[in-house]
């Protein structure tokens, strides 16, 4: 099939917001898609050429990029700098240079989609001397044969920000229409192997109920609902319930067939940055095979007190040093469900069923690997004191789990549902921003945020999420509005601005952090709303603020 059968694809994808003739859009294309094919069309639609747990990445950064397209259009690198100043994405740039390109190719060919993927995959192949010039010269190539509208979407993918607006719900839903099945089958199977493309090539030979769960790769993970209060979670949960401690770690998922792996909810594999992780599985858990969903935390080697996710997360994308990393930051496993063991799927088998099987094969050694620590009761007065001794004792909160729940991959359900405790949002000034890409260029889509101390300005963070495009609320246009005039030096994208546009800004932890000023950071922070109307510089949050809320959730005063 030609790339430019695709293209129309992503072109009348780009031109409705609408979920349903988004579905029925793909679902057409997939029909006259063959077998051979159709796991590569997934993953195009999907902006990728590899599956999510696949460690292996495309690595073309921007600056390379900018230098193909300079080559294969003939403007300066100078002029397509100057055109991503304005337009934010060099898909567009790509598109709209290469249509007056001063080189023309003499023997110019059509494109393949399987020679584009090929291609952009290689990408990832190519190391040792002479690797930017390989790589550059495979990009060329493909631009140098492509139309400019194809080059546009070639480009997004090689940089990753294809952004056309394809959720997994939408493939899932187009899988299905286009092969006649229920989404709900298609979802369930997704959520076992990690890859939709994998899934469509199944459905299309209709051989889905084939897959079954095995610890050969990763899984998508069951997922909590927020809950309010104890009472909130024995109402949807029924009584008694499980309650455990909700640990700040990272999620991991530790697998065993001939050889341990371990993978991120991203399903990034991370086995190698982890090495104490693998002793620990190897030497106390006494399982043939299996597939555990745990938390790895760090903690105080003299305390012995949990730490934050801020400090494990140092390891993750460690590459080098790693035993020296491992000294510095030891991390404890804790295991809270499984998923397979000895040769079988227990997904569908209750928590209390499974929770029973983890205690049967981990031999818990404090500060290697542990058990979640638990709590099985019907008393609300009893899942209060331990939430609150939970976070007395620094942790984030509790889970509360249906003791008959089976495990749900990829699923936010009932049977699981958290709780967590309520901090004081913050009122910070913006100090910087940066100029979206694609349909939110020409805005200022992300602002650092900081808090005072004293006379100064101590950044926290930057903050994008709470914003919207056009729906009511907050817009990006709006903050762009108000920003652009207080604007004093750019550096590329990033702009510093005078320090008037005061917000309201929740997060769920502020965590020691060495990337802002003010050595804390906000994880996950989200604006709520512009309070410049109500106060003014001198009336926003100061540091203190900040460490009394950083120790309340170490549960120190």
């Amino acid at each position: 099939m030609g790339y430019s059968s695709l293209v129309e694809v992503y072109k009348a994808l780009e031109s409705t917001s609408k979920r349903l003739e988004k579905t029925e859009i793909i679902s057409e294309f997939l029909k006259k898609t063959n077998k051979e094919e159709i796991k590569t069309i997934i993953y195009l639609l999907e902006g990728r050429v590899f599956p999510e747990y696949d460690e292996r990445k495309i690595g073309f950064s921007t600056r390379l990029m900018i230098k193909a397209i300079s080559t294969a259009s003939g403007k300066s690198v100078k002029e397509i700098e100057a055109s991503l100043n304005k337009l934010g994405d060099l898909g567009l740039i790509a598109e709209e240079v290469l249509k007056t390109k001063v080189q023309f190719t003499l023997t110019k060919k059509s494109l393949g989609i399987n020679n584009v993927f090929s291609n952009i995959q290689k990408l990832s192949t190519l190391e040792g001397q002479g690797t930017i010039s390989k790589k550059t010269a495979l990009v060329i190539e493909l631009l140098t044969h492509s139309s400019p509208e194809e080059s546009k979407y070639i480009v997004k993918t090689i940089l990753e920000k294809l952004r056309i607006g394809i959720a997994k719900g939408i493939v899932r839903d187009a899988i299905a229409k286009a092969y006649s099945l229920d989404p709900k089958e298609i979802e369930k199977v997704a959520d076992i192997t990690g890859d939709y493309g994998e899934v469509a090539e199944l459905a299309i030979s209709n051989n889905l109920k084939e897959v079954k769960l095995s610890p050969n790769k990763p899984l998508n993970s069951m997922l909590a609902i927020v809950a309010k209060n104890v009472n909130e979670t024995f109402e949807a949960l029924g009584k008694p319930a499980q309650f455990e401690y909700k640990i700040d770690g990272f999620r991991l998922q530790a697998q065993k067939s001939k050889s341990i792996r371990l993978y991120t909810r991203r399903m990034e594999n991370v086995t190698r940055q982890f090495p104490e992780i693998v002793e620990y599985l190897n030497k106390y858990v006494s399982a043939h095979d299996f597939i555990l969903d745990a938390e790895a935390v760090a903690f105080d080697q003299k305390t012995g007190r949990h730490k934050s996710f801020q400090t494990v997360s140092q390891r993750i994308k460690r590459k080098y040093n790693i035993e020296e990393m491992a000294k510095k930051f030891p991390v404890e496993l804790n295991i809270f469900d499984i998923m397979y063991y000895n040769g079988k799927s227990v997904v569908d088998k209750p928590l209390k069923e499974r929770r029973k099987i983890l205690e049967s094969i981990v031999k818990q050694k404090k500060r290697k690997i542990v058990l979640t620590e638990k709590l099985v009761t019907l008393n609300p007065k009893e899942a209060g004191k331990f939430f609150k001794r939970s976070i007395n004792e620094g942790y984030e909160g509790i889970m509360a789990k249906n003791l008959n729940s089976s495990y749900k991959p990829g699923r936010y359900v009932n049977g699981w549902m958290k709780i967590k405790k309520i901090l004081d949002p913050l009122d910070l000034v913006i100090t910087k921003s940066e100029f979206g890409e694609g349909k939110r260029a020409g805005w200022l889509t992300s602002y650092t945020v900081a808090c005072k101390d004293k006379n100064k300005l101590l950044e926290l963070g930057k903050v994008s999420t709470g914003v919207k495009e056009k729906t009511a609320g907050l817009t990006y246009n709006e903050l762009t509005k108000l920003l652009k005039p207080l604007i004093l030096e750019k550096k590329g994208k990033e702009v510093i601005v005078e320090p008037k546009i005061i917000i309201e800004v929740a997060y769920e932890e502020i965590q020691e952090s060495q990337k802002y000023s003010s050595g804390y950071g906000l994880r996950f922070p989200r604006v709520l709303r512009l309070r410049m109307n109500e106060k003014t510089i001198k009336d926003i949050d100061d540091i203190t603020k900040v460490i009394k809320v950083y120790n309340s959730q170490k549960g120190k005063k």
